[in-house]
């Protein structure tokens, strides 16, 4: 592995109420880079005290109204400044997220930097064009229905997109005018705090966004279980997201959002417009990020005519995915996140070949001489439904390929799954195209292309993949009260 150049000098304590501090109780964790096993810095372990006191800090700041009580005007002003600042800074982050948690600096800053920067731009630039509403009541009263931000929101983001998936949580959460205490992943916590750095540098008041660090059950419980948030958004694995509704219930009823797993199918029909898209789209969704994404098309049906052909082409792009040292910019395929990520991976490749899947591309662990966690672009031919590397969500650069010959069927096959965040539909056919993604259980059904994407529509998914829509205006309705004022006239004229 050769020398990582440019590294950054990080800090690893907690922002609270303005400030850079030290976990309560002195405790830390090592921040383990998986390109090279590295110890990159010491991360303050935050725990209750931590969190209480930086709910206690976005409570405050959001009773004295230095943050809500602005216009929509001025708050946008601010956050537009957050979002210059954020590209000001774009090569530091983006090898902070590379180094941190593994994807090629090139996508960490062409995409994730990027994406957060227009996340938070396009908030700000959205607040203060929202408007309220009037009821069409008789003339004797005047109902006005308006938003109100909710108070202080609590923010948990995986570790996979670590800058993205805080940005489209607490943009639309402070543009409306909240407090915020966000929790990243312990596997990396580093933007995140450096984020919240350039919010105070644009001009967010101190306490309006507190960052803790630590585990989930030392910081996201008492932060999703605190009876002063008033809500609660999650983005992770399905398991925890369940847990994170039950401590919402437990505590103050607090309004619990969750953006979870997802096993999405991608389906090729035989009259697909352009084999060559659909090949190069099925391979790059799923190995693009190491495969550490919830919407990746790790379910890949073809039809059986055009199976063999549609394989072939597949097989001859696998090398460009060879993974290497994500921060060269010439790499497209990094490391996963960790070491027990890597064993997740490798145990699901294991039990693929068990169960009788046919492997025709990959399947080892990669590079092991560096020190890092990488794994070899992997294809499996001939899965079933019934399989588990088909039904439960590896996070890795695992493809499951499926053949099929009736549309009913595959739809069905489709669906069957806990999960609906995402599919794809290939066909030239407009009427199949329309049939068959009506009939998908999923939030966003690709035709002839797979994550095409903007901020402007909604992100989430049906079933097990989650509750609420991330992006576009949806968003708002997560973080605000609707409010209706009835007022009586007496005299009309």
């Amino acid at each position: 592995m050769t020398s990582i150049p440019n590294v950054p000098k990080f800090d690893g304590r907690a922002l609270i109420n303005g400030q850079r501090v030290a976990a309560k109780d002195g405790q830390v964790f090592d921040c383990v880079s998986p390109v090279d096993g590295r110890v990159l810095t010491q991360v303050a372990s935050c725990g209750v005290a931590d969190v209480d006191a930086a709910v206690a800090s976005g409570r405050a700041a959001f009773e004295d109204k230095r943050w809500s009580g602005m216009s929509p005007a001025q708050r946008k002003r601010v956050m537009i400044r957050f979002a210059d600042l954020l590209l000001q800074h774009g090569d530091e982050l983006a090898m902070t997220e590379t180094l941190d948690m593994g994807k090629p600096v090139k996508y960490a800053r062409s995409v994730d930097v990027n994406s957060a920067s227009n996340c938070i731009r396009w908030y700000g630039e959205a607040v203060d064009k929202v408007y309220d509403e009037i009821a069409p009541t008789p003339s004797t009263a005047l109902a006005l229905i308006t938003r109100e931000p909710v108070g202080v929101v609590g923010v948990i983001v995986p570790w996979n997109y670590p800058m993205i998936m805080a940005a489209w949580k607490i943009a639309p959460a402070l543009a409306a005018g909240n407090s915020v205490v966000l929790k990243p992943s312990e596997k990396s916590p580093l933007t995140a705090l450096r984020m919240a750095d350039l919010a105070l540098e644009a001009g967010i008041p101190a306490g309006v966004f507190n960052v803790v660090t630590g585990t989930g059950p030392h910081a996201g419980s008492p932060l999703a279980l605190h009876m002063d948030v008033d809500c609660i958004a999650f983005t992770g694995s399905t398991r925890v997201g369940k847990q994170i509704h039950v401590m919402a219930g437990q505590s103050n009823l607090k309004r619990a959002w969750t953006e979870l797993g997802g096993k999405s199918p991608n389906i090729v029909f035989a009259d697909c417009p352009d084999i060559d898209r659909a090949v190069a789209a099925a391979v790059g969704s799923i190995f693009f990020n190491q495969g550490e994404s919830c919407n990746a098309p790790s379910r890949l049906f073809v039809e059986e005519s055009i199976k063999e052909q549609f394989l072939e082409k597949a097989l001859k792009l696998v090398p460009g995915y060879r993974p290497a040292n994500p921060t060269l910019p010439g790499t497209v395929m990094g490391a996963v996140v960790d070491k027990i990520q890597l064993n997740t991976v490798l145990r699901y490749i294991e039990s693929a070949k068990a169960e009788g899947a046919q492997l025709i591309a990959g399947g080892e662990q990669a590079l092991k001489e560096t020190g890092g966690y990488y794994v070899e672009p992997t294809i499996f031919d001939g899965v079933t439904s019934e399989m588990t590397i088909a039904r439960e969500e590896i996070f890795g650069p695992v493809l499951s390929v499926m053949s099929f010959t009736d549309t009913a069927e595959v739809v069905r096959q489709a669906n069957d799954s806990v999960y609906g965040l995402q599919a794809g539909v290939w066909t030239r056919d407009l009427n199949k195209a329309h049939g068959v993604a009506r009939a998908l259980r999923a939030g966003t059904v690709h035709v002839n292309q797979y994550d095409e994407d903007d901020i402007t529509v909604p992100f989430g998914g049906f079933k097990q993949s989650g509750v609420g829509r991330d992006k576009s205006l949806h968003a708002f309705d997560k973080y605000t009260e609707t409010k209706t004022t009835w007022i009586r006239i007496d005299s009309p004229v």
